[in-house]
């Protein structure tokens, strides 16, 4: 029942994260969080989100900026390890309070981003990669924070969600050898990442159908209802596990 359940959530994530770019973690970190317990749940989750990246990575192939995943990508992958290691080190407790403080402050933030329009040039990319990668290290997902910065960069729909994908796929790369290096990815986290990663995949070419024609706006408003409930729910965990 309990993998039951993660392949419905993971589905549903896949496309509303297919539509939107982001909101996948958000969506089913919880629930993995909740099933196997936050120090397995971020390592489960990198092995998803790969294959959830992938997915995208495929439906938009024509459209990725690939200067701009170049440049995110350099300073972002070894970051990424970085933060890996930090994860590994601190205790369950502190992992969940890190997860739903993060998801929380997303919220004003990228409203903040939004308000003001910023047109980023291609080198800031190489900063905010440096900084995502390491985050996205300990925290399971940046994509709340990286979907409003390439859009600032002046990507929409296919060429965002593609190039999106592209960068957050060489990340997680980073962490998941990262996590088998310092052994957080025995056989059994991995197939269990595999399972929830296959809804993701799927869920990713059934929102390709759809991501022209569905109101942006809408989605908007429900991926930061969604921060505000995954976020609230890592505070539960982490003060009644």
């Amino acid at each position: 029942m309990i993998y039951a359940f993660i392949l419905i959530v993971g589905l549903i994530a896949g496309i509303l994260g297919g539509i939107v770019g982001t909101g996948t973690s958000i969506m089913l970190l919880p629930v993995l969080a909740y099933s196997f317990g936050p120090k397995q749940a971020v390592p489960i989750m990198a092995i998803a989100a790969i294959m959830a990246n992938m997915a995208r990575i495929m439906a938009w192939w024509r459209d990725i900026d690939w200067r701009a995943v170049v440049v995110y990508s350099l300073p972002g992958i070894p970051a990424a390890a970085l933060g890996a290691g930090t994860l590994l080190a601190l205790p369950s407790g502190y992992v969940d309070i890190a997860i739903g403080a993060f998801f929380i402050l997303m919220i004003p933030f990228r409203r903040w981003m939004h308000a003001r329009q910023f047109t980023l040039p291609l080198w800031s990319l190489a900063i905010i990669g440096a900084a995502m990668g390491y985050l996205t290290g300990i925290v399971a997902s940046t994509g709340p924070m990286t979907v409003p910065i390439f859009v600032s960069y002046g990507l929409i729909r296919g060429p965002l969600l593609g190039t999106e994908a592209a960068v957050s796929l060489a990340v997680y790369i980073s962490k998941a050898i990262t996590f088998q290096r310092l052994d957080a990815l025995p056989p059994d986290i991995i197939f269990k990442g595999l399972i929830a990663g296959s809804s993701l995949f799927v869920g990713a070419f059934i929102a390709k159908r759809v991501v022209m024609h569905i109101n942006a706006a809408n989605f908007h408003h429900l991926m930061e209802a969604l921060m505000l409930v995954a976020g609230l729910s890592m505070f539960w965990s982490a003060f009644h596990g």
